[in-house]
């Protein structure tokens, strides 16, 4: 296609090549391929679940290393907390004080979470502050009808002439109210990490956000700093990044024609959470935690949430260093016949990874090439919680392109749902992935692994959006645990449900996790 001279200085000022934007445009014609299911990944086939004893032992062998290790926890956390309020919306929208009651509503309308809401008002940590600031407003509070009550109450606390919860990031929004203060999803990530994630009483956490709102979360750090560090004994170091300009992805028609601006320029959107790839890769780290902005929970269950994340980081360590052991040996020596099925062995049973499906036809320099690519990765462990109904992505044995299979976070938008026999492989899952990863990142000889070079791009999303009343299509990127880390070695172990408490409606906040 033909570029006017301003596109291309917008595609040069965002850092996007004419045939980056020439690449997406074709992919909206020719779609990405759906994935190649071969079995759900289960326990003993493909997830690991560990026994009490060997948990002490990995949290023992994680303990003793950790000083020598540079640390950091990594959180995506650009989330608006919108989402959060949907039915609070809605039922603004809809509800008429003049004909409805709040039960007469509810039951018409079988709006459950409405009336979980208003059930458990009092337990929500904002209860008392927009209480407050509710009966000095208005002098005749206790007058009101309850249904007016109720519906003042939602608007301050979701609205800018109030609390604005609803154009609040997810992680500013109060999560926690303890005896004496209320916790933010923010300062909660900060009192666990404190727990697990810290070295010579330091801790260091990296955000990635919006930039919009760069200046909340630091005031919000300023705001708490001095009380969690107290209470901890850790001294944090927190940073931020948002997502790149030139990871956003071109949007167009339903007729696959470039979406323009006013201006004439083109209309880029986000490309998921895919996208923070590149600020992972721009990370500093021995050893990286990721767990998202709204899965954490009240200080009561810290203490046990950090023992699986350090069971986690002992396998880590326990797998990472016999890689290396083996590439030094692979490096240094004229490996023997042992010592080959050895590593065979340990790909095979102990990274739960394939070699190339001809590899016993090849020369043993052709086989020292396949292992040593099959090691020389960086290495991932990913805690699975039981399937209990909860959405997102599942752990399966994935073909790729050649046939070989390997481990693989799969979203269900990625499955061929026309296919019976894909979709049933899909229903036999019997875990999913609370996003609760370890990352190695370093080679053996201590150098960072681009991590770019590590991604399948292959597995990207095609997505339905409205603008301005006008439907169009947009692109994301491969997902940051999905195909961004496709050709990762990967290890999934089963953990306890107690380590999934993610918020995704405002009503997850009156679970027992969340409650102080």
């Amino acid at each position: 296609m033909n570029f006017t001279e301003a596109q291309l200085l917008q595609l040069k000022e965002k850092g996007i090549s004419r045939s980056t934007v020439e690449k997406q445009l074709q992919r909206f014609e020719t779609g990405f391929p759906v994935v190649k299911l071969k079995k759900a990944a289960l326990v003993n086939h493909g997830i690991v679940r560990i026994e009490d004893d060997r948990k002490e032992e990995l949290v023992k062998l994680y303990e003793d290393k950790k000083t020598e290790l540079d640390i950091l926890k990594f959180v995506p956390a650009s989330g608006a907390a919108t989402r959060m309020f949907k039915f609070l919306h809605e039922f603004l929208q809809e509800f008429d004080p003049v004909v409805d009651s709040i039960n007469s509503f509810v039951n018409k309308r079988k709006a459950r979470d409405l009336f979980t809401f208003f059930v458990g008002i009092e337990k929500f940590p904002f209860y008392e502050e927009v209480m407050a600031a509710l009966k000095q407003e208005n002098a005749n509070w206790a007058s009101l009808p309850d249904r007016d009550k109720k519906v003042l109450f939602v608007k301050k606390m979701l609205f800018k002439d109030g609390f604005n919860y609803t154009s609040m990031p997810k992680g500013l929004v109060p999560f926690h109210k303890y005896s004496n203060h209320i916790a933010t999803a923010f300062e909660e990530h900060l009192h666990e990490a404190s727990s697990y994630a810290a070295s010579q009483n330091n801790a260091r956490l990296h955000f990635t956000i919006a930039p919009a709102f760069r200046d909340d979360f630091k005031q919000e750090f300023q705001r708490i700093q001095y009380k969690v560090e107290r209470k901890t004994g850790i001294k944090f170091k927190i940073s931020f990044s948002h997502q790149q300009p030139k990871t956003d992805t071109i949007a167009v028609d339903l007729d696959d024609q470039p979406i323009l601006n006013d201006d004439g320029l083109f209309f880029f959107r986000p490309a998921g959470h895919g996208a923070l790839l590149e600020n992972l890769n721009d990370q500093e780290a021995d050893l990286i935690f990721i767990k998202n902005i709204d899965n954490v929970t009240v200080t009561t269950f810290e203490e046990e949430v950090g023992t699986y994340k350090k069971m986690l980081a002992g396998l880590l360590l326990e797998i990472q260093q016999k890689c290396f052991d083996y590439l030094k040996s692979l490096e240094t020596q004229d490996p023997s016949k042992e010592l080959l099925q050895e590593v065979e062995g340990f790909i095979k049973y102990q990274l739960h990874a394939t070699l190339p499906l001809d590899y016993h036809k090849y020369t043993t320099k052709y086989q020292l090439e396949a292992i040593w690519n099959r090691l020389n990765r960086p290495l991932r462990i990913c805690g699975m919680v039981k399937n209990e109904g909860e959405p997102g992505g599942g752990p399966f044995w994935v073909f790729n392109e050649v046939g070989q299979a390997s481990l693989q976070i799969v979203e269900s938008a990625q499955v061929d749902q026309d296919n019976h026999k894909q979709s049933k492989i899909a229903s036999n899952c019997t875990h999913f992935n609370p996003v609760d990863l370890v990352c190695g990142v370093r080679d053996y000889q201590g150098n960072k692994f681009d991590l770019t070079g590590f991604r399948d791009l292959e597995t990207g999303f095609i997505t339905h959006k409205s603008r301005m009343g006008k439907e169009l299509k947009a692109q994301e990127l491969p997902g940051l645990w999905n195909g961004a880390m496709a050709h990762w070695n990967t290890i999934f172990v089963e953990v306890p449900l107690i380590t999934f408490n993610p918020v995704k409606t405002v009503n997850d906040l009156l679970k027992p996790a969340h409650q102080g």
